[in-house]
């Protein structure tokens, strides 16, 4: 069985150079990275913070002048028979946003670049917050009714977009169903092998991964994710909507008390992050491209705002007006990067176990092994509490992998309605993606991590991004005049007239 693993690891092993390629085009070119200040600057970059700064600039700061709203919209309480509630797209896009990127990204970022990466990070998640708004409102502009349900998202008004072409729709639905069961297997993995080591932390021994405890914690998973998988969008949602309020409030508390028991290292947080943006260490290998590259490419890829992979969420949501939804999607790209990946980042930096005696053996160990040391430092000195604080964080990690996994699954379920809705080709999509996320379940169970396999999910977003973007601009004058709408606040119904383009559900929506 290894070596049928490991085959597969191998046939992909061109996978990470081309995905670095594309997310470093052009700077890996001497001729480009040579230039000026813009030398430091991958076109992947330049697309994703430029757009972002370009949409908060014409929308007039939306992110920052409608935050306070978009906190009233999450807490209002709806019926909603059709569709999904503002909340509840709002915690399944959650559910894939605050993923295991969270932890393994910025301790990753962190590692390569240093501690000034985060401002990076930072800074590309305010900017992103705009372009998350842009993707969000356009994915509800053109949502279609589906029985009980809404369908929205990338390959939905990517299609209306480009002349409202049945093949471009295909086309981007094919991209983002590839790109998902390509994500699948890691998730899978990254579940069995959390639930793993929490039993061992539990038990206090080893357990083989050929164990009848990994069979049977392999086999309810397989079954839990069938259940969910083929009970559609409003099933998965149940469970995000309890999950992702469940591992946040967890995941905060328990780093906000390793903060209060350091916090004479505070100053050193904010010195490190401040400093190490423009002048990074010479550990990390002290070139600015290179921690600048790192927040933002690992910001982004956590909050994946831009990618257009979280607007299916924001399509399925039952909302008075479009606009509605996006200033609630931007705000999830705050609660990803500016709270989750901040409390990540405090941990790795305040322990910074690099300029330690042990510091040439953390930078050594893999991403999740490099937090998990470095919350260890951090806890305070009873061996119980320490085990306690890892086993929460194990938790955590284990609660972002699962939601991320059925995330995925209902991301590929609308995807597919897209290309015909069938229910044949909804239910192979949803046995596919069960058979791909059974084999990371085997990876795990095998004991290898194939590195290889997951690279995949990389390149797949880096290729939608290239794919979304043009997309943005297209259609970003219809979002300014739902937004000039919006902003009016005059009860006047939002319909095709006010947009400027075919909008079929809201006119129906207006004649109701």
């Amino acid at each position: 069985m290894e070596h049928i693993f490991e085959a597969i690891n191998n046939v992909f092993g061109f996978v990470t150079p081309l995905s670095d390629f594309f997310w470093e085009f052009p700077t890996n070119f001497s001729w480009y990275a040579n230039i000026p200040i813009l030398g430091n600057f991958s076109l992947a970059i330049i697309l994703l913070v430029g757009s972002g700064i370009f949409f908060t600039i014409k929308l007039g700061f939306i992110q920052v002048t409608h935050f306070k709203k978009g906190i009233k919209l999450l807490t209002e309480k709806k019926r909603d028979e059709t569709g999904i509630s503002s909340l509840g797209a709002f915690f399944l896009s959650s559910a894939m946003r605050v993923g295991p990127g969270n932890i393994l990204g910025v301790t990753g970022a962190i590692s390569v670049g240093g501690p000034g990466a985060l401002f990076w990070m930072w800074l590309s998640a305010f900017f992103g917050m705009s372009t998350a708004y842009v993707e969000a409102t356009l994915a509800q502009m053109f949502k279609e009714k589906k029985e009980d349900e809404f369908v929205g998202g990338l390959p939905y008004y990517g299609q209306k977009l480009l002349g409202n072409k049945k093949i471009a729709g295909i086309a981007l639905s094919v991209m983002f169903i590839v790109y998902a069961m390509c994500c699948l297997p890691a998730q899978g993995f990254n579940v069995v092998s959390s639930i793993g080591q929490m039993g061992e932390m539990i038990t206090g021994g080893s357990i083989s991964t050929t164990s009848a405890f990994y069979y049977i914690t392999a086999v309810i998973l397989i079954v839990f994710t069938t259940y969910l998988a083929f009970g559609g969008i409003k099933k998965v949602t149940k469970v995000t909507d309890a999950a992702v309020p469940v591992m946040a409030v967890i995941y905060v508390l328990t780093v906000l008390l390793l903060i209060l028991t350091n916090l004479g290292s505070v100053p050193y947080f904010f010195t490190a992050v401040f400093g190490g943006a423009f002048t990074p260490q010479a550990i990390f290998g002290g070139a600015f491209g290179t921690v600048l590259a790192q927040g933002i490419k690992r910001g982004l890829m956590s909050n994946e705002a831009g990618q257009g992979t979280i607007t299916m969420a924001a399509g399925a949501a039952n909302t008075e007006h479009p606009c509605d939804q996006g200033i609630v999607q931007s705000i999830g790209v705050f609660l990803d990067t500016i709270v989750i990946c901040t409390l990540t980042g405090f941990v790795v930096v305040m322990a910074h176990v690099w300029t330690g005696s042990e510091g040439e053996a953390w930078m050594a160990l893999d991403k999740l092994p490099k937090f998990l040391a470095s919350a260890s430092t951090l806890s305070p000195g009873s061996g119980t509490l320490d085990s306690i604080v890892i086993f929460l964080i194990t938790v955590c990690f284990c609660l972002f992998a699962f939601t991320c996994l059925v995330g995925f699954f209902s991301f590929s379920e609308i995807a597919a309605t897209r290309i015909t809705r069938k229910k044949s080709f909804i239910n192979f999509i949803r046995i596919l993606g069960i058979f791909i996320a059974t084999f990371g379940i085997l990876c795990s169970m095998a004991g290898l991590e194939l590195g290889n396999l997951w690279a995949i999910s990389d390149l797949g977003n880096i290729l939608i991004v290239f794919a979304n973007i043009p997309l943005l601009y297209l259609g970003f004058k219809y979002v300014k005049k739902a937004t000039a709408h919006y902003k009016k606040h005059d009860d006047t119904p939002f319909t095709s007239d006010v947009a400027g383009t075919q909008c079929s559900y809201w006119d129906e929506a207006a004649k109701k």
